[in-house]
């Protein structure tokens, strides 16, 4: 993430990084109280996130590869997005509302470098964020091989960082 960002501000882009270990997002109740631009009903971080959620052109999700999927915190997150549409009375896809137009990337890591390891994370990200919520893709970076779960990270003994710099510093390339 810091590299990918290290790049992103080198071409001259705005970044706020918002860590969720750092917040207290809930997950969704489901209770429908937030239907529409409501807020939810829930006293955490997660309302005070909702004006930089809608400001931002582009919505960069970082996570570790956790039991094959994104991190329960960034799951949590996009959630709560429920509020966060308005009403749709031709939605597309089987949509039940619409959100703000967003580009959106992916930047992961794993211990693991399989071919496989990535799998469920990507068909989440992209059937959530692109084919759900239609967000634009700019893109994904899945950094296998990041360590032995066992041992301590060695991303240095990769290209992976160098990955980022580039992808962050190439996001808006024409």
């Amino acid at each position: 993430m810091e590299s990918f960002i290290k790049g992103a501000r080198e071409k001259g882009h705005s970044v706020e990084v918002i860590s969720l270990a750092k917040k207290e997002v809930k997950p969704c109740l489901g209770c429908n109280a937030c239907r529409y631009e409501k807020p939810c009903i829930q006293k955490d971080s997660f309302n005070e996130l909702v004006p930089k959620i809608k400001e931002a052109d582009c919505l960069v999700f970082a996570s570790p590869l956790y039991f094959w999927s994104i991190s329960a915190r960034i799951k949590a997150f996009i959630e709560r997005f429920y509020c966060i549409a308005i009403k749709d009375e031709n939605p597309p896809f089987g949509r039940y509302e619409k959100y703000p137009i967003k580009d959106c990337a992916l930047l992961m890591t794993a211990a693991d470098n399989n071919f496989w390891t990535f799998e469920h994370a990507v068909s989440y990200y992209r059937y959530v964020f692109i084919n759900y919520i239609g967000f634009r893709d700019k893109g994904m970076l899945l950094a296998g091989g990041c360590g032995h779960t066992d041992g301590l990270p060695q991303i240095d003994k990769t290209n992976h960082l160098n990955e980022a710099y580039e992808f962050g510093r190439n996001i808006y390339a024409e």
